[in-house]
């Protein structure tokens, strides 16, 4: 049954909508030194990233999220500080991807198809160093178990370098939660838009001032050109008595 309400959890996840605030090949440009601090401290970022999910609420703390089948089952509730602490050395992997689910399902995140390739690169290094070990211990050669010396040691740089930027993806977005960048700015509506029809015989004043209508005065005198009469000109008696055109 648990295993069923995971399965469909995961399926839910792939019809999210929003996205991440930084990408995963984003993160070190975003925020170096914290993801620095990741990268040499990940298992005291996992837990200060996970109470912080949490909202500091460690009653709230559930072992790996409520995402694995020990959750529930080691005496959170009594004391879930020592259990996260316990969680993030132990588990250091589980911790992460954990916290990455719980922020996902809170706030419909799903995860860019760049990140899925990054992410499947590392488990695809993994267990190709995994399957070298292997069979550099069977056949006993040493050009093989050469091979998969420097293949172990190629994945666990990229695996440490993946999890640091994943952690700092994790902050970066609770910043976002917690109003770190400031307001979002608001955007006004732009004034409706209007076109001239060939029916109109002026086109609409959309951006101009308001012209005032033939015949009424204008709100302000015109401007006195020089050189040009005064505004009294003609005088009041112009033209004279008996004048037709």
């Amino acid at each position: 049954m648990a295993s069923q309400q995971h399965l469909e959890k995961m399926q839910l996840r792939q019809n999210f909508r929003n996205l991440w605030h930084t990408d995963l090949m984003s993160t070190i440009q975003a925020d170096a030194p914290y993801c620095c601090l990741a990268l040499w401290c990940g298992p005291c970022v996992s837990y200060l990233l996970r109470k912080r999910a949490l909202y500091n609420d460690m009653s709230r703390y559930v072992c790996c999220a409520g995402y694995l089948p020990c959750s529930g089952r080691c005496g959170e509730s009594r004391c879930p500080e020592f259990c996260l602490a316990t969680e993030v050395f132990c588990c250091f992997g589980n911790s992460v991807a954990s916290t990455r689910f719980l922020l996902q399902d809170e706030f419909n995140i799903q995860t860019t198809q760049c990140d899925n390739c990054i992410i499947g690169f590392m488990f695809c290094l993994q267990q190709i160093a995994c399957i070298f070990s292997i069979v550099a211990m069977i056949v006993g050669s040493e050009e093989i178990s050469e091979a998969s010396q420097l293949l172990s040691c190629l994945a666990e740089m990229v695996y440490c370098t993946v999890c640091a930027c994943m952690q700092t993806q994790h902050k970066i977005e609770m910043d976002k939660r917690d109003g770190k960048f400031g307001p979002q700015p608001v955007m006004a509506v732009p004034p409706h838009q209007q076109m001239s029809r060939i029916d109109q015989p002026f086109p609409p004043s959309v951006g101009y001032p308001q012209q005032p209508a033939y015949g009424q005065p204008y709100p302000y005198p015109p401007p006195q050109a020089q050189g040009y009469p005064p505004a009294g000109y003609p005088p009041a008696n112009y033209p004279p008595p008996g004048y037709s055109r």
